[in-house]
């Protein structure tokens, strides 16, 4: 029997209990989808899956703004960061808030009709660059702290992807026929249609303190949930000694948004520093993850709950990389 999950082999979800059962419990009823793969591959490592998720939902689900506008956010996103499995999810999710027409236009390629849609999509392709102008928003700006939570959510969430899955989103690839995007989407319009209440997952999260929550967030709940998915992939760094992690942090310190060359200059050798090399390409290009890479990090006792956590790290150094240039934006528009 195929299974989406690459190097990792999660408990199956019906077997789920504690934390990982409740997040399942609130993503079948907020997502409409009982346990995607997305969230199962982050299973071993229930600090990690419930801050996503509650990321997650807080920002493209619970908040404000027009939910299409924000699958096109994430689309934008995943188109950025080379992610077919998302770019195919976000597809269907269009088909599932009614912007049918919408949804196979951007499948074959071609952009939006809708002015204020390519924008809204050209924006989240813009936000992998870290630094770049993203003002004036194309949204309002009381919706910001929904739009950006949703840009961070799936800048982590793609990485995760690349990294732990398949490209298929559906078994044998079906989500490339129209008339399968088109009933999988449909069969989820309720769900994404109905509203959630904002604040809802937090419940979810550890009691200890999740950290300070990003000035972009406006008192959200997406800045509590930002703040806890941060102290908790950012732990991963204890799976490597200082001397590798003082490398990918620099690396990724002086990350431009591009995608690196395919003789990957600055990465080290899979031999010499295999865990620093599995960082490093969650963070810039989880794509090109291979079975050797995950073979020469991997010793006795590594499970994988580390090898999540490991990929975890590193994706969110990328994404905690175009946070922090988010926010010093705001900031020096603020002085």
């Amino acid at each position: 029997m195929s299974t989406p999950f690459r190097y990792t082999e999660p408990v199956p979800p019906r077997s789920a209990a504690g934390t990982v059962a409740e997040v399942y419990a609130q993503i079948a009823v907020d997502f409409g989808i009982p346990a995607p793969s997305t969230f199962v591959v982050l299973s071993s490592a229930p600090e990690l899956l419930a801050p996503t998720w509650a990321l997650m939902r807080e920002s493209l689900i619970a908040g404000a703004g027009s939910r299409t506008g924000k699958e096109l956010v994430a689309l934008g996103v995943s188109l950025a960061n080379k992610c077919p499995f998302c770019v195919d999810a976000h597809t269907v999710l269009l088909h599932a808030t009614g912007d049918h027409a919408l949804a196979e236009r951007l499948a074959r390629g071609e952009a939006p009709r809708d002015e204020a849609h390519a924008r809204l999509l050209a924006w989240g392709k813009h936000t992998r660059v870290p630094g770049a102008a993203l003002t004036p928003y194309p949204f309002p700006r009381a919706h910001a702290p929904a739009y950006l939570g949703t840009a961070l959510t799936f800048h982590f969430i793609n990485r995760i992807a690349s990294a732990l899955l398949t490209e298929n989103l559906l078994p044998a690839g079906a989500q490339r026929f129209r008339a399968v995007r088109s009933l999988a989407g449909r069969s989820l319009a309720r769900t994404v249609r109905r509203p959630a209440r904002p604040g809802a997952a937090l419940a979810l999260l550890d009691h200890a303190d999740p950290g300070e929550a990003p000035a972009w967030a406006g008192g959200t709940a997406v800045g509590l949930a930002y703040a806890a998915l941060l102290r908790a992939a950012l732990a991963g760094a204890d799976l490597l000694d200082t001397d590798d992690q003082d490398l990918v942090e620099e690396v990724i310190h002086d990350w431009d948004g591009a995608h690196p060359p395919l003789a990957l200059p600055g990465f080290p050798g899979r031999r010499e520093r295999p865990g620093a090399r599995l960082a490093l390409l969650a963070a810039l290009a989880p794509y090109r993850i291979t079975r050797e890479d995950v073979a020469a990090w991997r010793r006795p006792g590594d499970t994988d709950r580390c090898l999540v956590r490991l990929v975890a790290y590193g994706a969110l150094l990328a994404v905690d990389r175009i946070e922090s240039a988010i926010s010093s934006q705001i900031i020096q528009e603020a002085l």
